[in-house]
């Protein structure tokens, strides 16, 4: 394979009903970020693995990107009774990520994990997630401003302090630096074998990386990919992943 191809980065659809219709689909926002500054081509992956070997999926591809979503992750991968505040769900695409997620790091796929994605990490590490964190004691409202102008929903909030000499500090510098975290489900009991890579204020976790990953492996609680052409921070992530993915496409020629 000529080294001069872009690399492939897989990513998985959420599955959407719309006009009589089941998509399989992802938002373009990834999917720039991903083209324009990361340098790589999206695929997007159906939510359909029993219908596909993910590893053909894999063999092919030189990394591996998981977006945001309007749903959540099911409780029932980590062990909650599942519940109105726990919804929407999309099995479908819970399936997917958890095999595109184990199998991209036993392979050393470079991984890039944001909102639902840096969730979806830590509950393959065996971690929980907590909802509705705003109605916890001391905790910050990190859900989105309602707004017709997605810049406005989708504007830097606060800021995140930067876990000293990790992979996200090599990546943007120390820090802090100020993010766009829109969510209400969170990290609660960290993942084994995870490491902390930046924290919100309120202490709430919005980094991690696989401490014994091969390659990059990096999960966001917010989103760099929206502000990825014009925040210094948010291009360096991608254009970090973007490297890694390069690197591994030479590497395997």
């Amino acid at each position: 394979m000529s080294t001069s191809l872009p690399p492939l980065v897989a990513v998985p659809a959420d599955v959407r009903d719309f006009q009589n219709y089941r998509w399989h689909a992802s938002p373009d926002t990834y999917l720039k970020a991903l083209a324009r500054v990361a340098g790589v081509v999206p695929v997007i992956v159906p939510a359909m693995t029993g219908e596909f070997d993910v590893a053909a999926i894999l063999d092919r591809v030189d990394g591996v990107l998981t977006t945001g979503s309007a749903s959540n992750v099911h409780p029932e991968r980590y062990g909650m009774e599942p519940s109105p505040s726990y919804e929407p769900f999309d099995i479908d695409r819970d399936d997917l990520t958890d095999r595109l997620i184990a199998e991209s790091l036993d392979r050393g796929l470079p991984l890039l994990a944001i909102c639902r994605g840096h969730q979806e990490l830590n509950v393959a590490f065996g971690g929980t997630l907590a909802t509705e964190i705003q109605e916890f004691e001391g905790r910050m409202d990190h859900r989105a401003i309602t707004h017709e102008d997605q810049r406005e929903r989708y504007a830097t909030r606060h800021a995140v302090t930067i876990a000293e000499g990790g992979l996200l500090a090599g990546i943007v510098g120390p820090g802090p630096i100020r993010v766009n975290s829109l969510h209400r489900q969170a990290i609660d009991r960290l993942g084994d074998g995870l490491r902390v890579e930046a924290s919100a204020p309120d202490g709430t976790v919005e980094a991690v990386s696989v401490a014994d990953a091969r390659a990059f492996a990096l999960g966001v609680q917010w989103h760099p990919e929206f502000w990825a052409e014009s925040d210094a921070p948010s291009a360096a992530i991608f254009e970090a992943f973007g490297a890694a993915c390069r690197a591994h496409r030479d590497r395997r020629g």
